[in-house]
């Protein structure tokens, strides 16, 4: 494979915090503080609510199966005891929300902002943190079908404070995260997408 596909590709992960380079010109997982998570969580928390307001004036019966399938895939891979792909799946369902917004720079950036709290669970949390995740997704899906938004909102505002909660307070205690890999394997279809020469449009990221 050309090295241009992979400069490109660590070039974006940079630009995003997930990977870190050096004088070197080496590149590595990166590992943020307990100070930058905490405010990475913060922007996420406004992003996410202002991204389920404006799904649930967009909500479809097709946007509600589309969610449940992505639960559905995260609860199996849960329960074959996948951590990766079920740490991959829980990031998975907010930024199809963000796609279902159908605002562009708020799907860029809270794309983004997923991302980088993945890194941070995967560096912080414990292992059974994404049980848990997997409860509240359902619970979202269930709010939205009742159509009301402030209990929605209310909702994704505990859910991302459970989030952090759970990354933060293990953190203190010192406990170990899951494989950093599992941050990074959603970049293998970018990857290949750019080795294919079939790269998305600048400003744009896989999800």
């Amino acid at each position: 494979m050309s090295r241009t596909p992979v400069r490109a590709v660590l070039a974006r992960l940079q630009a995003e915090g997930l990977v870190a380079g050096s004088a070197r010109r080496t590149a590595s997982v990166a590992r943020p503080g307990l100070g930058e998570a905490r405010q990475v969580f913060v922007v996420r928390r406004v992003l996410e609510r202002e991204a389920v307001r404006l799904v649930m004036a967009r909500w479809t019966p097709e946007l509600r199966e589309r969610l449940r399938r992505i639960v559905r895939d995260e609860q199996q891979a849960h329960d074959a005891g996948d951590q990766r792909a079920s740490s991959r799946l829980a990031g998975d369902f907010h930024t199809a929300l963000a796609e279902m917004t159908d605002n562009f720079l708020l799907q860029r950036y809270l794309s983004e902002t997923v991302s980088r709290c993945s890194l941070i669970l995967a560096v912080h949390a414990k292992a059974q943190a994404n049980e848990c995740s997997i409860h509240e997704h359902t619970d979202l899906i269930r709010l939205f079908d009742e159509g009301d938004v402030d209990a929605v909102v209310a909702a994704m505002e505990a859910h991302i404070d459970a989030i952090a909660q759970r990354a933060l307070s293990a953190a203190d205690e010192g406990d170990k995260g899951p494989d950093l890999g599992g941050v990074l394997s959603r970049y293998a279809d970018l990857l290949r997408t750019e080795a294919s020469g079939d790269a998305p449009k600048a400003g744009r990221r896989c999800g």
